[in-house]
């Protein structure tokens, strides 16, 4: 049973930062591309970042040079690492293994 468990939401002033873990389990996660998301009230889930099984990456226009992604095969974890926080960015947050979801994690960002 596959399992993505994300955890490091919380409740941040604007300008602060904050690191998301998801912890996969029940897959070779060697073989997948790690993705977030998000989703902010009465709006739609909406892409945030991706890192491939090969490292690269990609970004949604409104985080590029404020989020990082970044994987460790090791630990089975995907990281997003979140830096220089608006309100705007206060939303649940997913990750994503391709077809698999987590459950999200709450990030709240205060003005």
């Amino acid at each position: 049973q596959v399992q993505l468990v994300e955890s490091g939401g919380g409740l941040v002033q604007a300008g602060g930062s904050l690191r998301l873990s998801c912890a996969a389990s029940g897959l070779v996660f060697t073989n997948y591309h790690m993705s977030w998301f998000r989703q902010a009230p009465v709006k739609e889930r909406e892409f945030v970042a991706r890192i491939m099984w090969s490292y690269s990456t990609d970004y949604a226009d409104s985080v590029k040079g404020r989020f990082t992604i970044s994987r460790d095969n090791a630990k089975n974890t995907v990281y997003l690492q979140m830096n220089s926080l608006k309100p705007e960015d206060t939303a649940v947050y997913y990750c994503n293994a391709e077809i698999y979801w987590g459950q999200g994690t709450q990030v709240t960002v205060s003005s």
